[in-house]
């Protein structure tokens, strides 16, 4: 009976596992929730084990499913890695490429590899969209995109592969003539909460809770540039990436300040190339996330200029942080850096 086991009972037992109920992974695998149960039943018969117990509200794995989910899942995962690289073997060259990109990703990484993709099928449309965190994944989810290039800081879909490109460091800024300027490192979170924060994305947003709400006087801006321009207005306090306010903190137009509890080399975010396991990308994808990778790895052009620390602060330890290519370059910490 065991030699009867398919991938596709394996695949319908670790998405009801994965999704907690049976119509959620019928949603999943595009079936009715009958289908599903169905096949776990049938799957239960041949094995001998019974994975969920169905005596609640909802079924829940029993202690033999908890035991055999690794084991199905790696299954699932190899037949998936296998057919991917039979599939890139035998690929032929896609009729269009579809990225979606976070907003923080580095446009000096990113516009050199969208110039140089040209170059290299000049005859292929090439269509790309910016979203927020959280909106990445769902157009790649939902095959709308080939590949998502994702933040660290939204949850991967378990169907994802992830191919780390570069880690980009976030930072709290102000205003000089913002009062926080003048604060003495580290500040409190209470003296943040009788502040605005800016918040980069909407309210439906998960990284709210992950990034830390540090104020009830909370703005969230799904435009990066608004936010930044809020931000140098002395409008409020805010994370951005360490590569879109370099000048700014160089030129005073910007300080860091350095929140109580907070890393001081900032905030890491790692950025990943992102696309669903069983649908790697194609022949001019896999290129073009090679092409991220080399641009990634190279050195800037300028190296990152000492950050100015705000007035009446002391000095603090030098820090490495993570440069727009991705690269750590050594720069002064400053003493409201956050």
């Amino acid at each position: 009976m065991l030699d009867g086991v398919s991938l596709d009972q394996l695949r319908t037992f670790v998405a009801a596992a994965e999704e907690g109920n049976f119509t959620a992974a019928g949603r999943r695998l595009r079936r009715a929730q009958s289908v599903v149960s169905q096949t776990l039943a049938n799957l239960e018969g041949q094995i001998g084990v019974k994975l969920f117990d169905r005596s609640g509200r909802v079924p829940t794995l029993t202690d033999q499913g908890h035991a055999l989910l690794g084991s199905a899942r790696a299954v699932a995962k190899e037949v998936d890695l296998f057919k991917a690289r039979a599939r890139g073997m035998a690929a032929e060259l896609e009729t269009e490429l579809s990225l979606v990109v976070d907003s923080m990703f580095p446009v000096a990484v990113l516009g050199p590899a969208v110039a140089a993709f040209h170059v290299q099928f000049p005859s292929m449309p090439l269509r790309l969209d910016l979203e927020t965190w959280d909106a990445v994944a769902d157009p790649v989810l939902e095959r709308r995109c080939a590949i998502g290039i994702l933040a660290s800081l939204s949850p991967a879909p378990p169907q994802f592969s992830l191919e780390r490109l570069l880690t980009v460091r976030g930072i709290k800024v102000v205003s000089p003539q913002h009062p926080l300027a003048t604060q003495r490192a580290p500040i409190p979170t209470a003296v943040l909460a009788e502040n605005i924060q800016l918040m980069h994305g909407d309210r439906s947003s998960v990284r709210t809770a992950r990034l830390g709400l540090l104020s009830q006087r909370m703005w969230h801006l799904r435009d990066l540039a608004a936010m930044h321009h809020f931000l140098r207005a002395g409008v409020g306090f805010g994370m951005l990436p360490l590569h879109l306010v370099q000048a700014d903190l160089t030129s005073g137009a910007l300080v860091g300040i350095h929140v109580e509890d907070d890393p001081r080399e900032g905030t890491a975010i790692g950025m990943s190339a992102a696309y669903l396991t069983n649908k790697p990308p194609g022949r001019a994808g896999r290129w073009f996330i090679d092409r991220l990778k080399e641009e990634a790895a190279a050195p800037p052009v300028n190296e990152a200029a000492a950050v100015p620390r705000a007035n009446r602060n002391p000095v603090l330890q030098q820090a490495r942080v993570e440069s727009s290519h991705g690269r750590a370059v050594p720069t002064r910490s400053i003493s409201t850096g956050g």
